[in-house]
Formats: C-alpha cells, sequence, structure tokens
C-alpha cells in the first residue's frame, strides 16, 4: 500500500529536505528541522502524489488515507498530551499547504482546527484565559468560512468592524471575553445565513474540510497564474501540512514573528524581520497590526518606538538567533523563518530558501561563496539569470503612487515615463526637441524603427511577447508593453481610450515593460546599479560556461553596450533595419521600383557606401570578433508606403506618378508574406541586392583591418533557405563579391557563408545543405512559427489559454518547444556535422536569452547562443549554469 502521510516532531522524523518532490517544501523542511533538534510543533504531512491522486479520482479521498490521518493525529496527541475534540483539554491543529517550491500566498491556510462550541470551554479552562479561547474560536469560524466553506469574508469583517465601533474600541486587542463570545455567535448567524447550515461542530469534518480545501487552493486561479508567471508545473500539487498549534496571543510573554537570517531587498548579512506580542501569525502578514521591529538597531534606524524583540523578549530573541545561525549554516542559503513564543517557549513554524531581489541574490550569493559557506560555482547556480533583468533596467520606485489606467504583456523590461505619440515621425522629432516620448501603436512594423529608437518606450495594442515591438524593444533596451487589448487607439484623433478614460498626445504616461503595466502620469523611476557583485558573479560564470554568448545587434551603439555586457561576437545583425533610415529609404524605394535590373543597379549603387559605413561602424566596435550578418530579408513591399498620403510624398521623392508607386505597391502585395517573396528568394530573383550587401560587407571588413590591424570574421547568413541548391547559388554569388573586393584591397580576411535555419525542410535535409554552408544558425522565431502553424504576432490571443491547459508547457516563442522545434534542431545539428564535421551551430532567435532554451542549446551541443544586447548576462549566466547541470 502506499504510503502518504508522514510523521515529524517529537524524535520522529520521516521526511527531510531530499524529499521536497514529496513532501513539499514546507513539510520536508519542518522534518529537517525536527531532525536537527529545533523547536518543531509535532504534526504530519500528507504527500503530493496525495493531492495528484486526490484530482485524477474526483476529488475524493481513499479509505486508506483516513487510518493513516488518525494515526498521524494519534501520533501529535501522544506527543502534546492532548487529545483531539476533547472537551476537558483539546488538541487544536493548523492545517496549512506546502508545494515543493514555495508559493507565498498563493495557496490556503486554516488555523486553531478543532475549536467548537464544547472545546473553546476546555481551551478556556486549560489555559486559564477566557479571552484568548473565544478569539481564537472567532479566528477559526473567520478563517474556516473564507479558506473551507467559501464564504464572503467580507462579512466576518464587517461584523468585528461594527462590534468594536459599538463598543468605542479602535483596536482589537481591547476585544474582551465577552465581547468575543458576542462576536462568536454573530458569525454564527453568518454562517447559517450564508451557509444555510449551522457552523461545523464535528473536528473530523472539520479537518476532512480543510484538507480538501488545502487540496483544491492547488487549482485556485491566483495559484494558476503565479505558477504561470514562475513557470511551475501544474502537475507537482500541493503537500498538506497538519501540526499542532502553538499560541503567540497567550498574553505579553507570546508572540508571533517572520524573519530573514539577511535582508531579501539588499543581501545584507543582518537579521531582518518583524515580529508582534500577544498576535497570532496571520495578524503579522494581514497588516491588522503594525508588526515591531525584530532588532535593537532596526528599531533605532526606523526612529520607531515600540520596543524590539531584541528589547522586549532579550532571552527568547537570544535563542532565536541561535537558531538562525544554524539554519542557515545547515541549509547554506539565505531562510525564510515563521516563528511563534508561547509563554516564553520558542516554536519553528517554517523555514524555507527566502525569496529576494535580483540585488540581493547576486548579494548574498558573492558573500556566502567570499565566507565558504558556498563554492562559486554553487554561487553561480543560485542567481536566477532572468532576475538579472531588474538590475539592468530602470524600474519603478515601489513606494510611489500610480495610477494604473491598463495592462498588457510586459515585452520589453525596464520602465519609463515620457509624452504620449502616435507615430514614429513625431517620436523623433520630439526626441530631438529633448523631449522624452513613449510611441503608441496599435502595432509596429519595421518602418518605426526611428521613432521606436527615439521613443524612451513603446506601448502596443496588439502583438505578443515575440511581436515585432517587442523583439526590436528588447534588442535596444527600451522597456515596452505590447497586446494591451484593452487599449483603443484613434492615432488620427490623436487619443487613446481605455473604457470612459482617455489620454491624448502629449500627456504623459508612464510603463512598466517589468509587469505590462501602463500608469497615467509619471512616476519616479529607480536606475540600475551594475555594482561589484555583478561583475564578479559574471567572472565566475564565465569560468565553467561553454557556449559562447554572442548579442543580436545593428547599430554601434547596440554593439557597444553588448560588449560592455559581455558579447563574445554578432550572432544576428538584421540590415533591413538599416535600409528603413531615412537617409536611404529613397534609395530603396528607387531600387524597388526600377523596372529592370539596370534600374535596380543604378539605386543599389547610391546604397553601397551607405550599408558599407554601416558595416564599418559595427566591425570597428567588434574587431577581431566573428559577426553574422543577415541578409536582406522581409519583402520587399514592406519598404514601400501604405497610408494615402504616404504615396503623394513617396512619389514626389522618388519622381514617379502616384499611380505608378500604388500600382507597384499593388504587384508586390502578397496574402501572406511571411511565407512569401522574401529571404533567399529575394537574392535567386534579385541578386544584384545581395551582390551589393556581400561587396559592403567585405570592403568595411578589409578597411577595419587595414585600419586597425584586427579584422573582424564576417558570416555571411542567407535567410529563409530551403534547398541545397539555393545556398549553393547565393554562396556562389558572395564568393564572387569577396573575390572582387580582396583583389581591389590587395589582401584576404577570413570569412564563412552559411544559413538559417528557419525552415522544417532545412532542418530535414541539412545534411545536403551543411555540404555547402559553412554554419547553421538557428532561427527559433520563424522556425516555431513554421513548425506550429502559428503566427507569432496573433498569438496572444489564445497562447495563454494553450499554456493554462497544459497544451504547451511555456509559450513556445519565450522558451522553445522542446518536443516539436526541439526536435528539427536535434535532427538538424546531428545531420549538419554528420555532413561538415565541426560545423558552427548557434541560435539566434529571441530565444537565445531564455534560460531554459540556453539549456537546450547546452544539451544539443551548439556553439554559441545569441541575445539583445541587455540580454547578454543572463544568456551568460544561463550558459553557465547549463554547464554545471550538464555534469550532473
Amino acid at each position: 500500500m502506499t504510503k502518504y502521510v508522514y510523521r515529524f516532531g517529537g524524535g520522529v522524523s520521516e521526511g527531510g529536505t531530499g524529499d521536497k518532490n514529496l513532501l513539499g517544501g514546507k513539510g520536508a523542511n519542518l522534518a529537517e528541522m525536527a531532525s536537527i533538534g529545533l523547536p518543531v510543533p509535532p504534526g504530519f504531512t500528507i504527500s503530493t502524489e496525495m493531492c495528484t491522486r486526490y484530482y485524477a479520482e474526483g476529488e475524493t479521498f481513499p479509505d486508506s488515507l483516513r487510518e493513516e490521518v488518525a494515526n498521524g493525529v494519534a501520533h501529535i496527541e501522544g506527543i502534546t498530551g492532548k487529545k483531539f475534540g476533547d472537551n476537558a483539554d483539546p488538541l487544536l491543529v493548523s492545517v496549512r499547504s506546502g508545494a515543493r517550491v514555495s508559493m507565498p500566498g498563493m495557496m490556503d491556510t486554516v488555523l486553531n482546527l478543532g475549536l467548537n462550541d464544547e472545546t473553546v470551554q476546555g481551551l478556556a479552562a486549560k489555559a486559564e484565559d477566557e479571552r484568548f479561547a473565544w478569539d481564537s474560536y472567532r479566528r477559526f469560524i473567520q478563517m474556516y468560512c473564507d479558506v473551507v466553506l467559501g464564504l464572503d469574508h467580507g462579512r466576518f469583517e464587517e461584523a468585528l468592524e461594527i462590534a468594536k465601533e459599538d463598543r468605542g474600541y479602535t483596536l482589537d486587542t481591547e476585544m474582551t471575553a465577552a465581547d468575543w463570545k458576542a462576536l462568536v455567535d454573530e458569525y454564527k448567524k453568518i454562517v447559517r445565513e450564508l451557509w444555510d447550515k449551522p457552523f461545523p461542530q464535528d473536528v473530523q469534518d472539520q479537518l476532512w474540510g480543510a484538507i480538501a480545501a488545502v487540496f483544491g487552493s492547488w487549482n485556485a486561479e491566483r495559484a494558476k497564474v503565479y505558477r504561470r508567471i514562475n513557470d511551475i508545473s501544474g502537475d507537482w500539487g500541493t503537500a498538506v501540512n497538519v501540526q499542532a498549534m502553538v499560541f503567540g496571543n497567550m498574553g505579553e510573554t507570546s508572540a508571533t514573528g517572520v524573519a530573514f537570517t539577511r535582508d531579501p531587498s539588499t543581501g545584507e548579512n543582518g537579521y531582518y524581520g518583524e515580529f508582534l506580542i500577544n498576535a497570532q501569525g496571520e495578524d503579522v502578514v494581514a497588516g491588522i497590526r503594525t508588526p515591531q521591529y525584530l532588532t535593537k538597531d532596526a528599531r533605532e534606524k526606523a526612529g520607531a518606538k515600540p520596543l524590539s524583540m531584541e528589547e522586549a523578549l532579550p532571552e527568547t530573541y537570544a535563542e532565536l538567533a541561535q537558531v538562525f545561525e544554524k539554519l542557515e549554516r545547515h541549509y547554506r542559503d539565505m531562510q525564510d523563518i515563521e516563528f511563534t513564543v508561547e509563554r516564553g517557549t520558542l516554536w519553528m513554524l517554517q523555514t524555507r530558501t527566502g525569496k529576494r531581489t535580483a540585488k540581493a541574490a547576486l548579494k548574498i550569493a558573492v558573500d556566502m561563496a567570499s565566507e565558504g559557506l558556498i563554492s562559486e560555482e554553487e554561487a553561480v547556480a543560485r542567481v536566477n539569470p532572468s532576475a538579472l533583468d531588474q538590475l539592468l533596467h530602470p524600474t519603478l520606485d515601489p513606494d510611489a503612487p500610480r495610477d494604473v489606467l491598463t495592462k498588457g504583456l510586459p515585452a520589453s523590461p525596464g520602465a519609463a515615463s515620457g509624452k504620449v505619440v502616435f507615430d514614429a515621425d513625431t517620436a523623433e522629432k520630439a526626441a530631438a526637441d529633448g523631449q522624452d516620448v513613449i510611441l503608441v501603436r496599435i502595432e509596429t512594423s519595421p518602418e518605426d524603427i526611428h521613432g521606436m529608437h527615439a521613443a524612451k518606450g513603446i506601448l502596443t495594442a496588439r502583438g505578443g511577447m515575440t511581436s515585432h515591438a517587442a523583439v526590436v524593444a528588447r534588442g535596444m533596451g527600451r522597456p515596452c508593453v505590447s497586446g494591451a487589448g484593452t487599449l483603443s487607439i484613434k492615432a488620427a484623433e490623436g487619443v487613446m481610450r481605455v473604457g470612459s478614460r482617455e489620454v491624448r498626445e502629449g500627456e504623459i504616461i508612464t510603463i512598466d515593460g517589468a509587469t505590462g503595466e501602463v500608469m497615467i502620469g509619471e512616476v519616479p523611476t529607480l536606475q540600475p546599479e551594475l555594482a561589484g557583485d555583478f561583475g564578479t558573479l559574471m567572472v565566475w560564470a564565465d569560468k565553467v560556461r561553454r557556449l559562447k554568448v554572442r548579442t543580436n545587434a545593428e547599430t554601434p551603439a547596440d554593439c557597444r553596450t553588448a560588449r560592455e555586457f559581455g558579447a563574445e561576437g554578432i550572432g544576428l545583425c538584421r540590415t533591413e533595419h538599416m535600409f528603413f533610415d531615412s537617409g536611404r529609404i529613397t534609395a530603396v524605394r528607387q531600387m524597388i521600383l526600377a523596372g529592370d535590373e539596370k534600374g535596380r543597379r543604378v539605386a543599389l549603387e547610391k546604397l553601397l557606401p551607405e550599408q558599407r559605413k554601416d558595416f564599418t561602424e559595427i566591425f570597428e566596435v567588434m574587431a577581431g570578433l566573428p559577426c553574422t550578418i543577415r541578409l536582406l530579408d522581409p519583402p520587399l513591399h514592406e519598404f514601400l508606403p501604405h497610408e494615402e498620403d504616404e504615396f503623394a510624398e513617396v512619389a514626389q521623392a522618388a519622381g514617379v506618378e502616384v499611380e505608378t508607386l500604388k500600382r507597384r505597391a499593388a504587384e508586390l502585395h502578397e496574402f501572406n508574406p511571411m511565407l512569401g517573396h522574401r529571404g533567399c528568394r529575394l537574392g535567386v530573383t534579385y541578386p544584384e541586392i545581395y551582390e551589393m550587401q556581400a561587396r559592403a560587407i567585405f570592403e568595411a571588413a578589409c578597411d577595419v583591418a587595414a585600419k586597425s590591424g584586427e579584422a573582424p570574421i564576417p558570416e555571411v547568413m542567407i535567410p529563409l533557405v530551403a534547398t541545397r541548391k539555393e545556398l549553393a547559388l547565393m554562396k556562389a554569388l558572395v564568393d564572387k563579391a569577396a573575390t572582387a573586393v580582396f583583389e581591389e584591397k590587395g589582401r584576404t580576411i577570413d570569412y564563412l557563408v552559411g544559413t538559417m535555419i528557419e525552415l522544417p525542410r532545412a532542418a530535414l535535409r541539412a545534411g545536403e545543405i551543411a555540404e555547402v554552408g559553412e554554419f547553421f544558425s538557428f532561427g527559433t522565431n520563424d522556425l516555431t512559427q513554421t513548425t506550429l502553424g502559428v503566427s507569432r504576432d496573433d498569438a496572444g490571443r489564445f497562447l495563454t489559454t494553450y499554456v493554462d491547459k497544459g497544451i504547451y508547457p511555456r509559450d513556445p516563442f519565450v522558451s522553445i518547444d522542446i518536443e516539436g522545434v526541439g526536435e528539427l534542431i536535434e535532427i538538424a545539428a546531428e545531420r549538419g556535422r554528420g555532413a561538415r564535421p565541426g560545423l558552427k551551430l548557434g541560435i539566434c532567435g529571441e530565444h537565445g536569452g531564455d534560460p531554459a532554451s540556453i539549456a537546450f542549446c547546452e544539451k544539443t551541443g551548439l556553439d554559441y547562443v545569441s541575445a539583445s544586447p541587455y540580454r547578454v548576462p543572463i544568456a551568460r549566466l544561463a550558459a553557465a549554469q547549463a554547464a554545471l547541470a550538464a555534469r550532473v
């Protein structure tokens, strides 16, 4: 028979820290604390396996569990000397959740379980404190009705407030035993009214109702949202911990508190926490009373008058401090602790690895390594790579007031305030005048690139986490909120609306790219601090990682930023962004409008020096490093105007009739441009475009080599290849341009020609493609789209539902779909290297900055990942952690 109940306390410990998957973090740590001799109230844990079975069997319990729970209750009774349901000396228990990873506040707890109209009398007599007993009973009714019966919590709060007002009280502590008794009667009337039944008096019914409620809270909406945000599997389930109650509300020698062994905000090595005398645990976290400081030093720094625990309960505080030291040495990490003092006796209710800010995580990891508590490699493994985003971008002042207008997707981290503008040209002009602006668009396109670069932040009504706006914003380090679906934008009227509220062009808003919130007015921000701990940890990470880390960048500024963050080259330079520059868009359009090759070459001659200058500036920053340059990828119609007023302007600049321009735009129109005339298909039909770009690359590389003595290593990437023949044609074109330039310049440089694997056919035929291509770069954005048959710009409408229903474990545009897209990458890597041993393999989609995807790249044996500049440190740390995990 499967064992589901595990006991702890009183010299018994049937679990420990190695059992977190089975017992949840709380249950495993309670058992562990008991095993190392700390004062833990006795109890038992119902395993996560029971939670899984509970849901699988229609939310019912097997009879065998009832027998195990009865034995668990008997274990607590034997140690405490109390009996569950006994009228003279009743055992009271708490029933708490406990998943394998901490989910603070997401699931349910019931305290003081076992009280009823009879046992409350016994508790009062045994404790010699009638007020305490009736206070405990009213707390139990209130909590049980909220958590187990699902009754309106507000009705009970309202009754309490009325009771205090009628008596002229301000604080709960002013209520007498008679007052609490009268409130209990009122609470029972509310239960009868709302539930149509009396409050449960049978303690066994109470216990099983609470156990079912805690298991049920695993699938509460708030818990599901928390799991989705933190990538926690819905299959894990929660454990249930049943534990003897200890009471912090038994007078002036009793207390309850929450503490951290180090400051969770700053990482400083000092005790941090709060406590309350004569209170229960929920009083501290619920804000019912203002907690007091744990240490005298913290109280004095805050200028607070109420005594700290160190001053009010000095002997108990000294004992608690010893427990802090013992726990941190034992777990070798900062601990988050809950404790209760019952009439001078200290009890430990919980310990867990403490949640912390990114800044604190860095400091604690580096300090603990310096103290010899953990190794450098353990320090590297301790910091969540994604949390580094907090350190690399401005963040909103957490204490500042905010008026939230709407919420979208947190597409690119950071926070910014500025005047609302609705088009890219206005954004660029306003920024040139020294104004901070937020570019607000229904959705962005490559034409908006100059405005996006000029803006402090970007807000869109449509698009997902990997939409054009999101990708470009992350590359630029701009905060971005995308897919704010409640936003109605009327750009022509210069207004956006959410319901009855409206914001006009020129008014100030604030966006938070970390949360997706959009706020009215300016909210103060805090600038990032890249202190010494950051650099120290990055040095340690670089010692252990195997994967190289490059950047996705196409401007000198982005390249410099990436180099400062440790990028080891360029993994993707999107040349189309250069074509949208206002100084050359006319020549691009002239090339598109040309009726023959000769006309196109005339226009391309104008673009050549501009492209050469682009690459020269990039190569100067990246001298000596590999630089993957993707030749023109998007369809040509993207460079033509779309709005009526733009046609006249462009026609005049290009020297053609408006109708001619419209006719050409119509000829180029495609119903599905993502799968249309783009990528290498442009090079096959208009080879002169790729010839010009290849010449510009090699001329720039030779010039930089001559000037600096250190040549970049161009890696010319042909996009959207599906066949060997396509790549062979394009490679011959590039090689011919290189040979011509090298003869003209009187020098040669090393270079490679390869392709972006972004089509399933290319992955499957990788062996024959590798006979021509000298490197593969996996373009996972498009490979995901073409494999799943899903548009990333439209997927935001339904992918969240797909993740919630377990169809995909995570958004496949955020983290690689390992079963589908991942298998294609593995096939391509194996077949490609089978045909060309040592074939260089990298990844350059947005997944290159995702830690889970980087772990997959390490496992698959890729040579590098490429991420946007501000995600380079994240990729470096994630690559190091992936290398460490691969050793296990």
